[in-house]
């Protein structure tokens, strides 16, 4: 074995003997009952996307052929973004082949330090998604956090930094993936206005459940033209990939510097016209939203009386917060004795001493099985 090799493997060694090793689960899942998902709103399943998938692949091709500025630009594409922007209330918006591909990609362009002239200064969240601090360390740019949803703290760190003439970028969560809590959007805009700040909010967990017509929790707040709206089609939509809803200036200046837009593929005509018909669905929805948040509201009440940790979750993603990642991985097979289905989510996703069960509910579950899920929890 290669001296590189061999350091490859002391590595895999060193995560089993903390807990930390990651596995892919096994492919075949059918019958069981499963809270390891995404899929919010349950229509990963729904006829009308497939059809609407079949429908693109046989106009336009089940591949996009290149990158948006190649081959790959369909009018599959620019529906889907004209339809976005208009749900969301901005001047358009852009779409990327994946979540994560959407928050790197993005904010390491919008932080770049020679478009901007200086570093900028980058108050961000501390319980943020991987992916933006991706984007962060893309720029080289360095991260003023503060505490998680504290936006006294936030405002704090921006009047410490006022005298600095260096541009301002604000980066959060709206609905937190790890712990199903949601941040103020109109207040963090409103703090970002004020002190002259690029807003950035990743509505990848709250685009589906959460807006006036589900289009998430940003909807309900008359964007600034400084305000960048991410999200998700890989989660409540059922399908693959990521968004952003901006001003003109924005999307015009990320095909442009954006190395992940501009050296990717552009997203499979199959797929946008998937999420396009997933987001057409979405006012339609109302009753299916009412009842997944009262089930999840069900499910941390029985946690609570079991003396369970669900956080500090208001949403449809529920942590059962066990503490080590020994005591979360039993719990993970425990219940998958019980041909149930969970994340058991460990350092670094996590923090430390924090590791836990992550339940994500969907429109698809049943009050049965909400109780089943408290009956096995009952027994760990």
């Amino acid at each position: 074995m290669t001296d590189v090799l061999s350091r490859y493997e002391a590595a895999l060694t060193g995560l089993a003997d903390k807990g930390l090793l990651r596995h892919l689960p096994h492919p075949n899942t059918a019958g069981l009952l499963d809270f390891s998902g995404n899929d919010y709103m349950g229509l990963a399943h729904r006829p009308e996307l497939v059809d609407a998938a079949i429908k693109a692949g046989r106009k336009y091709g089940a591949g996009s052929t290149g990158s948006r500025l190649l081959s790959g630009n369909t009018p599959a594409h620019e529906a889907f973004e004209t339809r976005i922007a208009a749900d969301k209330g901005t001047e358009t918006a852009l779409v990327f082949s994946s979540g994560y591909q959407t928050n790197a990609a993005c904010i390491a362009a919008l932080l770049d330090k020679h478009t901007l002239g200086a570093e900028p200064l980058v108050f961000a969240d501390k319980l943020n998604h991987a992916s933006m601090h991706l984007g962060c360390t893309l720029a080289e740019a360095h991260q003023l956090r503060y505490r998680h949803l504290d936006l006294n703290h936030l405002e704090e760190l921006l009047r410490k930094h006022a005298g600095e003439d260096r541009p301002r970028v604000i980066l959060s969560e709206s609905v937190f993936g790890m712990d199903g809590d949601r941040a103020d959007v109109a207040a963090l805009q409103d703090l970002a206005v004020r002190h002259g700040a690029l807003l950035y909010v990743d509505e990848a967990h709250a685009t589906g459940v959460f807006g006036p017509h589900g289009y998430g929790l940003c909807e309900a707040v008359e964007l600034a033209p400084t305000t960048v709206a991410m999200g998700t089609m890989s989660k409540a939509l059922g399908v693959s990939g990521g968004y952003v809803a901006c001003s003109r200036i924005v999307r015009d200046y990320l095909i442009n510097k954006s190395g992940g837009f501009i050296f990717s593929t552009a997203p499979s005509p199959l797929v946008v016209a998937a999420a396009l018909r997933a987001w057409e669905l979405l006012p339609g929805l109302d009753a299916e939203r009412r009842g997944l948040l009262a089930r999840a509201e069900r499910l941390r009440a029985g946690l609570r009386d079991m003396g369970l940790n669900p956080g500090a979750s208001t949403t449809h993603i529920v942590p059962v917060i066990l503490g080590t990642p020994e005591r979360a991985m039993a719990a993970k097979d425990a219940l998958a004795a019980r041909d149930i289905l969970t994340s058991a989510v460990r350092p670094p996703t996590v923090p430390q001493g924090t590791s836990r069960l992550r339940l994500g509910l969907s429109a698809a579950h049943t009050d049965e099985d909400i109780s089943r899920l408290l009956a096995a929890l009952a027994g760990l």
